[in-house]
């Protein structure tokens, strides 16, 4: 038996004989490697830096705030400040009163947009164009714009003059209450209601049209055809849009003026924490105080952490469904 050697080339024996070629090629790919890794992080860096930097505010003392030499790590470390910001945020009642709110409008948001999309990317009606064009209105109009109109409207609300027949003349004043979110998001003029039909609608123009065509064939009526077909391939985009909807309805200050009036939510409470923080040590104190810039920062700081906290969380129990969709849903027109 005859042991043949075959001597392998090295990398260096492959670059000689291409000219070089080989080490240049490598060369190239390491040092756009090192420059995208430079990028990400200091993008990431920027993203994450001003959170970081409340996250240490937040357990500082006062004495640390003041202290040239504390930079990033408290010297004297406390969780007074969560205890006193969640006691001037009302936040037990604010977080309940946000989590039902923003988890009901979401949920119809999504239902009828769904419905909505879908509509627009397989059925032909009269003046669809048109129709789409008016949603492509609700995308690009601010709602400060028909803030009069909606508060009017809700003010003073009526149905064909249906309700003042029936009141005695008097229209219904629907402020202060939650039916003016219900009202808008069935009818998709809620907060941010044109986009999602967009996002949704460039989804199920995605799907291929055979799958419903199946079945079609194999007896399956229209309606079922979409429970049962198209909503678990629609799954990521959904999950997407209810994040959106979730998270701008749990930080929504518009709106919840408008219509909520004096009902207590995260949104609205981190707005005026800092007038609320003097008011609330000279109760306790029972003098006047003045609260130092630093320390209202600091309580602002703490808040805020308060009231994004959930919404973080959210997004790492959900973040894969998000990726899904933002990778699978391209634009078709």
């Amino acid at each position: 038996m005859i042991n043949v050697d075959i001597k392998k080339d090295t990398f260096w024996d492959r670059n000689k004989k291409s000219g070089g070629y080989l080490f240049r090629k490598k060369a190239t790919e390491v040092t756009v490697s090192i420059c995208r890794f430079i990028l990400l992080f200091g993008l990431c860096f920027l993203i994450l830096q001003p959170v970081l930097n409340k996250i240490s505010v937040s357990f500082m003392t006062e004495e640390d705030l003041f202290d040239p030499i504390v930079i990033s790590i408290p010297v004297h470390f406390t969780s007074a400040n969560y205890t006193l910001a969640a006691e001037i945020m009302n936040y037990k009642q604010g977080f309940i009163n946000s989590l039902v709110i923003s988890l009901t409008t979401s949920l119809v948001q999504i239902a009828m947009c769904t419905l909505v999309g879908y509509g627009f990317a397989r059925f032909k009606f009269p003046l669809k164009k048109l129709w789409f064009a008016f949603v492509m209105l609700v995308i690009v109009i601010p709602p400060q714009v028909i803030s009069n109109s909606l508060f009017l409207s809700f003010r003073f609300f009526d149905i064909l003059g249906i309700v003042k027949l029936l009141n005695h003349g008097e229209a219904l004043n629907l402020r202060g209450s939650i039916i003016p979110y219900y009202l808008m998001c069935f009818g998709c003029m809620g907060l941010k209601d044109g986009l999602y039909i967009y996002m949704i609608r460039q989804f199920f123009r995605n799907i291929p049209v055979d799958m419903e065509e199946a079945a079609y064939v194999d007896g399956c009526g229209m309606f079922r055809t979409f429970v049962t077909i198209m909503l678990p391939e629609a799954k990521p985009i959904i999950t997407s849009c209810f994040l959106f909807s979730f998270v701008w309805q749990w930080t929504d200050g518009f709106y919840s003026r408008m219509f909520l009036g004096t009902t207590t939510l995260v949104s609205t409470s981190i707005s005026r924490i800092v007038d609320s923080l003097a008011a609330y040590m000279q109760r306790i104190l029972g003098v006047t105080v003045t609260i130092s810039q630093a320390y209202s920062n600091c309580i602002l700081s703490t808040g805020t952490l308060m009231v994004v906290g959930p919404v973080l969380i959210l997004y790492l129990f959900a973040q894969r469904q998000f990726v899904e969709s933002i990778s699978s849903s391209g634009i078709k027109m």
